[in-house]
């Protein structure tokens, strides 16, 4: 009884471990190094998205801001209003979310620009600086094969005092984007953490809210004098 007992256990496992190997198949970045991270727990958000876009689909052509609660917790339209723009953040994501949901949070707008704000929670989850860089170029090869012309504004990982253990990982992967801004067409480099570090790090905590993360007014209309050159060098202007 208990040789069968263990048996089964056993099996039970196995069984475990080959949907979970199917499923790093499917989610391929999902599951790197280690850490989890379901695309599916913002179904609820990117349904909101569709909702909108049901009631009031807007044009194509226009900057589509895109990332993570940075980028959500931002008005976007009223910092940037020389800019004809669309806010699509979800509070939470990374860099392999945007890609899960490509097209359905992306596609369908046909952006002449995109600005990306993500990597923040991807180091925060554990992942490591090289599979961030990976899951930016599938992002970015996304957007050469299914929006052929259209740029991609990268906003920088941002040095905080909450993530400030991180910031050298942090670091890494924004010197890498960096440098394939310098050689790609088609890529620009908003470089937010330079001036963020200004008076040393981490950074001055005006720049934040209270919990040492998310930007203050004063950090968005930093962030906001920063990127809005660089997307108009996009847009051709």
């Amino acid at each position: 009884m208990v040789a069968r007992g263990i048996k089964h256990f056993f099996l039970f496992a196995k069984a475990v471990f080959g949907a979970l190997i199917s499923l790093t198949g499917l989610f391929p970045t999902a599951f790197a190094d280690g850490v989890v991270a379901d695309p599916h727990r913002f179904d609820h958000a990117i349904a909101a998205f569709e909702a909108a876009d049901k009631a009031s689909m807007p044009e194509p052509g226009k900057v589509l801001f895109l990332g993570s609660s940075s980028i959500r917790r931002w008005d976007t339209a009223r910092a940037f209003p020389e800019i004809d723009s669309i806010n699509r953040g979800f509070g939470g994501s990374q860099t392999s979310d945007c890609i899960y949901f490509f097209d359905r949070i992306v596609l369908p707008y046909k952006p002449t620009v995109i600005v990306l704000y993500e990597g923040d929670n991807d180091i925060g989850a554990g992942k490591s600086t090289e599979q961030v860089v990976k899951d930016f170029q599938t992002f970015a090869k996304q957007v050469r094969v299914k929006l052929p012309g259209t740029k991609i504004v990268y906003i920088p990982i941002k040095p905080s005092i909450k993530r400030a253990s991180l910031w050298n990982k942090m670091e890494n992967v924004n010197q890498e984007v960096q440098t394939m801004a310098a050689i790609r067409k088609g890529l620009y480099y908003a470089d937010i953490a330079t001036p963020m570090l200004a008076t040393g790090s981490p950074p001055d905590e005006s720049l934040f809210a209270k919990d040492g993360l998310h930007l203050s007014d004063k950090g968005n209309a930093l962030w906001a004098s920063v990127i809005n050159p660089v997307v108009k060098e996009a847009l051709g202007e």
